[in-house]
């Protein structure tokens, strides 16, 4: 049964409406603070186990620096002032002594605790938000990764998912800090009110300057983002393309166009840069500020008798204790706009429209020999139609050749009949099973298509054959007969074992094709599709590897096929024309029949010549 636009269309705006999908702009501070704790909260539910241990070592260090300060006020009270009056007794000193050591030694307890899982807690929410991305780069249209430069992909991947989560590293610790604020200003107003008023001074300070902070900060951290995708594109763009560059002389062009980028991407840093070095600075200056006022009036309070010198010494060394803290909270709300930022760019990926939903009950595709069914497909790109009405049939084992012009839709028919993409409408069935109801295993198993293009992997010729198979070296051999790669890897000095650089350019383009050609008969699958896969293979030798891919694989063959010499191999032809079956048939019925079949004939008879 046809699955219909309409229905694809709807699957697709529920999963724009999932939780991992929405993207944002940029928002207002108190929806950026919103956002960021969202944020947070969203990371600690990926792993709690790490960020729970971290959060207790954060809370272990709070209540052992309230307890190590009021120790200190104590001793100087009890131990320090009647030292220089009568003598205090030896016990009291090592009572002292062992208190303060005690409670110094679990607040270092708690720092290891807090700082290990921290570290593993974020190291593994980094590991999440790369796999999900690299699941989400894998499900998405090929139209967005031919759109989509490589340097931003990779931009998402590292730089985008490290601001993402920069801010999570010391969440425990600032959790730990409220924890400390708490029982610090409980202690401060048991103590004394008025030093206590002085002290809360620095908490709505510190709201209001981090406010204006967050205002100013997230134009320069959202634009400095993406100019590293920007760099990154430009750099790997010219170094991927090395070889043109180098030839057309264009070294310095390509030099002076990542100059460019690069000086954007650093006065986008160097302003932000700035925005937080006034920040930071601001941030040091008032507690200190606010200590030094501390310490004025406590000297007051104690002259008049309000609090001892004891209590006075360990309150300020409460709020010593709290300003490097409260520094810290300063430096997560630095870092909140540039995760923020971050992270909206990695929903973006998110955000984008997949092209092949996961099957609805999947279903094995049958045992043995497999047909393919095309029904009134329809299928277009970005609004202009590519397939209209496509009907066709492919019998098991039958070695099918499709032609058409330029443009007409034969790799487009390939992609579909592999569930690269799904179709707008219509339906694409192998073995009779609907291929959005196939198993994606079973349909991956008993399918193959080798393209134009062919990507080797910077390893051996016996491994990129084999690429996780589980095939040895008896299969590896005999696909490599088939594909003919045997006529050039005998003259390799390491044979199989040669390593061929990345993309595989250390090959010519021929020896690449059949490379891949053999990655794919290695599997032995029941259908194996051609996209044009041997144009740079010599002729005769194209001959010889089809002839043998119908006498030794009896697989259902579909070549895209431009050669005549190709064409004549086939059992029978289907021409396409305006994303139509125009005809199909024998080659010589064809050309007697079909105007345009036989104009596409001449035209690469030729070319040839």
């Amino acid at each position: 049964m046809a699955v219909s636009t309409q229905t694809t269309s709807a699957q697709e705006a529920k999963e724009r409406a999932s939780p991992e999908a929405p993207a944002a702009e940029e928002v207002a501070p108190d929806g950026l603070f919103g956002r960021g704790l969202r944020l947070i909260v969203s990371y600690v539910r990926m792993h709690p186990g790490p960020f729970l241990v971290s959060l207790a070592g954060a809370i272990l260090f709070a209540f052992a620096s309230i307890a190590l300060t009021t120790a200190l006020g104590r001793a100087t009270d009890e131990v320090l002032r009647p030292a220089f009056s009568g003598g205090v007794e030896m016990r009291r000193i090592w009572l002292a002594v062992a208190a303060l050591m005690a409670f110094g030694c679990l607040r270092a307890l708690g720092i290891m605790l807090r700082r290990f899982f921290s570290g593993v807690a974020g190291e593994r929410v980094m590991a999440t938000l790369r796999t999900r991305i690299a699941d989400r780069y894998r499900r998405l249209a090929l139209a967005y990764h031919r759109e989509t430069p490589t340097g931003e992909l990779l931009a998402h991947m590292e730089a985008d998912v490290k601001a993402a989560v920069d801010l999570f590293w010391p969440v425990p610790f600032a959790a730990g800090v409220v924890v400390l604020i708490v029982l610090a200003m409980i202690q401060l107003i048991a103590t004394d009110i008025f030093l206590a008023m002085i002290a809360a001074v620095v908490f709505p300070a510190l709201a209001v300057m981090n406010r204006n902070f967050a205002k100013r900060m997230q134009g320069p951290a959202r634009r400095a983002q993406e100019r590293i995708g920007e760099v990154s594109a430009v750099a790997h763009e010219s170094i991927d393309g090395a070889l043109v560059v180098k030839t057309l002389g264009r070294e310095a062009a390509e030099t002076e166009r990542l100059a460019i980028k690069a000086r954007a991407l650093r006065d986008e840093r160097v302003e932000a840069g700035f925005l937080r070095a006034t920040f930071e600075a601001a941030l040091d200056a008032l507690p200190a500020l606010v200590a030094a006022i501390l310490l004025l009036v406590g000297s007051w309070r104690v002259a008049a008798g309000g609090i001892t010198l004891g209590r006075l010494i360990g309150f300020i060394a409460l709020f010593d204790l709290l300003a490097w803290p409260m520094r810290f909270i300063g430096w997560i709300l630095a870092e909140l706009p540039r995760a923020v930022v971050g992270y909206s760019r990695i929903e973006q990926v998110f955000g984008e429209p997949v092209t092949v939903l996961p099957s609805v009950d999947p279903q094995p595709l049958p045992d043995g020999p497999l047909g393919l069914d095309v029904e009134d497909v329809h299928h277009g790109l970005d609004g202009t139609p590519i397939l209209e009405g496509v009907s066709l049939r492919i019998g098991a084992r039958e070695s099918v050749a499709i032609v058409s012009q330029t443009g007409g839709g034969k790799s487009t028919l390939a992609q579909l009949l592999v569930r690269l993409a799904d179709p707008d409408s219509g339906t694409v069935r192998i073995g009779g099973i609907d291929l959005r109801h196939a198993h994606p295993t079973s349909l991956r198993r008993a399918v193959s298509i080798v393209f134009q293009e062919s990507f080797l992997f910077s390893t051996t010729i016996g491994e990129n054959i084999a690429l996780d198979s589980g095939a040895d070296h008896v299969a590896v051999d005999r696909a490599a007969r088939i594909a003919a790669v045997d006529r050039f890897v005998d003259t390799l000095p390491a044979g199989f074992q040669t390593v061929v650089g990345e993309r595989g350019y250390t090959l010519s383009g021929g020896e690449r094709q059949r490379v891949a050609l053999a990655r794919a008969i290695v599997r032995e699958p029941r259908v194996l599709i051609l996209d044009d896969a041997t144009s740079s293979v010599d002729a005769s030798v194209e001959a010889q590897i089809l002839a043998a891919l119908r006498e030794e694989l009896h697989t259902t063959l579909v070549v895209i096929a431009y050669r005549l010499s190709t064409i004549q191999l086939a059992d029978r032809v289907i021409y396409l024309e305006d994303g139509r079956v125009a005809g199909t048939g024998a080659h010589d019925e064809l050309m007697a029949t079909s105007p345009g079949y036989a104009a596409i004939i001449h035209a690469y008879a030729r070319g040839e010549r």
